[in-house]
């Protein structure tokens, strides 16, 4: 697993401007982005997936983000996608309106390496400063130095 989020980001793979507001459309924006990833060898299969897990529990963690993911044998290696939203989106099972959506597929053979993400992610959104930050990124690039900048700033010595 790589040692940051920042180096799991591909400006081809974020979108600043997602269109859908309803919960499943905007899923499906933000997961055709990595429909041509190289290592997604089903897209089709890890879609499903990924939306089978959305159904059983909402995804959202509070402040305006959600993370759909799928553990699944579809993904040869860790996929990363993000989608932003400035009007937001519903989603309803959780009741909550989300403007970020961190999108994950791992393989299901390194367990491991899906919560060393989830956990990491979780410690750079819990800040209001780094949302505020992926809110402002003008451009894909932007965004990839802003989350590297929070890692940066996370990892300095106190």
């Amino acid at each position: 697993m790589p040692g940051k989020i920042s180096q799991l980001l591909d400006p081809a793979y974020i979108s600043l401007h997602v269109q859908s507001t309803k919960r499943t459309a905007a899923l499906n924006e933000v997961a055709q982005l990595l429909a041509p990833h190289p290592e997604v060898s089903n897209f089709e299969g890890f879609y499903a997936e990924l939306l089978a897990r959305d159904r059983l529990d909402t995804t959202c963690l509070g402040n305006g983000i959600a993370l759909p993911h799928a553990r699944t044998e579809h993904v040869k290696s860790i996929v990363f996608a993000v989608g932003r939203s400035d009007t937001g989106i519903l989603f309803e099972n959780g009741n909550q309106t989300v403007n970020l959506i961190f999108m994950l597929g791992t393989p299901k053979t390194k367990p491991g390496d899906y919560l060393l993400v989830v956990s990491a992610l979780c410690k750079l959104l819990k800040e209001a400063a780094n949302r505020e930050a992926f809110m402002q990124a003008a451009t894909p690039q932007d965004f990839i130095r802003a989350v590297a900048a929070a890692e940066d700033k996370l990892l300095a010595p106190a």
